[in-house]
């Protein structure tokens, strides 16, 4: 026979105390897990909607970020005749080619922080339609003017539209602030790429960005790179591919080390479990001898014991899932292992971050519940009926 599910939910709340203590240690391990994943997860996503599939972005090989990467004006003009870059209206190609520097400003909180710093060409716009001006206007080309970021003007001191920033010594004046719709742009101040590569003093671009004729020519691409012994330094990538490659470093990073430090915290739950667990079969010896004389066998009782740790740790690992998901509602900030500057990205709740919660969670009640059940379900039958 089995034990009715019923008789597993009603002793729950036979130990409210305990119950309530070993509900909460799990919900907080369980918020911490979910948290760590929620903020890898928003990494990837932040880096991933930078690129887009229709776009290649070349950079010098071996160069695994912009920062560390010199293509010159020659091997730009060169891609730019292309047979699979896209064109303008005009006969323009639709290419932008980019100077990327970091320069170190001052948090609105104190202390210092790295920023991004792109130059671009007018292209660079159109190659990026969710980078959008939210509040002032547009710099004007040939002139020490410059746009930033949202996630730029929330955290550094004096990227407000009309105050003045020094770096590549010069003033810049910003003149707007810009949104590319949460993605890495948003951590970014842009200017021209004429007057940033004067002031820095670059003859050379960090990377070319293009626009694919079509999407399926980026074979076409990397053939045409391989033929052309003026090319072959450089290797073309296909701009999401670039950015998911840029996410993979810190996203494994805080996992594994996130994980690590959960584990910790999760022997401390577990532990908890198994206390409360070994104090139900304590206090239901008599009980527990009533059900096996009435002819319920080992594994009833074994399975009915484990049942109760796993809801417990059920009803633990959703509290504290729905808790860290509150967490999408705040933007933090790091230093990106591959540019060594700001990125701003929220924590992103995701299906595989809930089911690896509540796995999470499952694992635990398992674990903790386990030795507990196999006692309960051990309990000689006259023993545990002359129990007091």
């Amino acid at each position: 026979m089995k034990i009715p599910f019923k008789y597993t939910v009603r002793n729950l709340g036979t130990r409210r105390l305990t119950t309530a203590l070993t509900v909460l240690g799990i919900a907080l391990v369980v918020f911490v897990f979910a948290a760590v994943l929620m903020m890898a997860y928003g990494i990837e996503k932040t880096l991933i909607a930078t690129g887009s599939d229709e776009n290649v972005i070349v950079l010098r090989k071996s160069a695994n970020a912009e920062i560390t990467s010199l293509i010159s004006r020659d091997q730009a003009n060169i891609i730019k005749t292309l047979p699979q870059v896209a064109t303008l209206a005009d006969g323009k190609p639709l290419l932008s080619g980019e100077v990327v520097v970091v320069i170190n400003l001052t948090y609105i909180g104190g202390g210092f922080g790295n920023l991004t710093v792109r130059g671009v060409q007018p292209e660079g716009f159109l190659l990026r339609p969710q980078v959008q001006l939210v509040e002032g206007r547009m710099f004007q080309w040939g002139s020490r003017e410059v746009i930033v970021g949202k996630s730029t003007t929330t955290r550094f001191q004096g990227t407000r539209i009309g105050e003045q920033i020094k770096f590549g010594g010069d003033q810049w004046t910003i003149v707007g602030i810009y949104d590319s719709q949460g993605s890495g742009f948003d951590s970014e101040i842009w200017g021209d790429v004429d007057q940033l590569s004067q002031a820095f003093g670059r003859s050379v671009f960090s990377s070319v960005t293009f626009r694919l004729r079509e999407v399926e020519a980026f074979t076409d691409v990397v053939k045409a790179f391989e033929r052309d012994n003026r090319l072959q330094t450089l290797d073309p990538k296909r701009e999401k591919q670039f950015y998911e490659e840029q996410s993979e470093v810190m996203a494994t990073f805080i996992r594994i080390l996130g994980i690590m430090i959960t584990i910790i915290f999760s022997a401390g739950a577990m532990i908890g479990a198994m206390i409360t667990m070994y104090a139900a079969v304590s206090n239901r010896t008599v009980e527990i001898g009533t059900l096996r004389a009435l002819g319920f066998k080992r594994r009833s009782v074994l399975s009915a014991f484990l049942v109760e740790s796993l809801l417990l740790s059920l009803i633990g690992g959703t509290i504290g899932l729905v808790c860290a998901s509150f967490l999408q509602f705040f933007n933090i900030s790091m230093i990106n292992f591959a540019s060594f500057a700001e990125l701003a990205f929220n924590f992103s709740l995701s299906p595989s971050v809930i089911i690896s919660s509540l796995l999470f969670s499952v694992i635990m009640g398992l674990i903790g519940g386990f030795l507990p059940a196999v006692r309960a379900a051990r309990l000689n039958i006259l023993s545990a009926l002359r129990a007091t």
